[in-house]
């Protein structure tokens, strides 16, 4: 008897990635209160990802970084973000959406400063060989045969 594939479910009642961040120390702590439900990975979608990310108050959604080749798009389904990026700090409510283009170098970040918990949808691609910049940390990042690798700016390891 075949298995039958996943072709629909209530996104809330997905499983949380179970491992909160990929980020090493001291990084991977700063993500307290953000969690994320790998959509995507559920249909085993291989071209993008997609997750329901929330955020709770004072909590963030990554450190603000840049990726060399994947796109990023968020789209807010309740609360409000605080958007931090290369151009200054805007805010974005439930139905508004960002997007953050591939090579541009515009590292960004999205923070929950209300009282209330942030939901939205984040989109990217999977693009072999993307790296992320972190203007702000002692941090990089490469995408090595779908694997994040972590290293200090100046190439040791974490």
């Amino acid at each position: 008897m075949a298995t039958q594939e996943l072709e629909s479910i209530f996104a809330a009642d997905a499983p949380l990635r179970t491992k909160p961040s990929a980020y090493p120390e001291p990084f991977a702590s700063q993500m307290k209160g953000r969690s994320k439900r790998p959509l995507g990975d559920l249909f085993s979608l291989t071209n993008f990802g997609v997750n329901l990310t929330t955020i709770e108050p004072g909590g963030v959604s990554a450190l603000r970084h840049a990726h060399s080749k994947q796109d990023e798009f968020v789209y807010v389904i309740s609360g409000v973000a605080t958007l931090i990026s290369d151009s200054g700090t805007s805010m974005l409510r439930t139905g508004m959406c960002a997007g953050f283009k591939a090579g541009t170098g515009n590292a960004h970040q999205i923070r929950n400063d209300s009282s209330d918990a942030l939901v939205y949808l984040e989109v990217g691609d999977r693009s072999a060989g993307d790296q992320v910049t972190y203007p702000d940390d002692d941090i990089a990042a490469a995408l090595i045969d779908g694997t994040w690798t972590f290293t200090h700016k100046d190439g040791t390891p974490y």
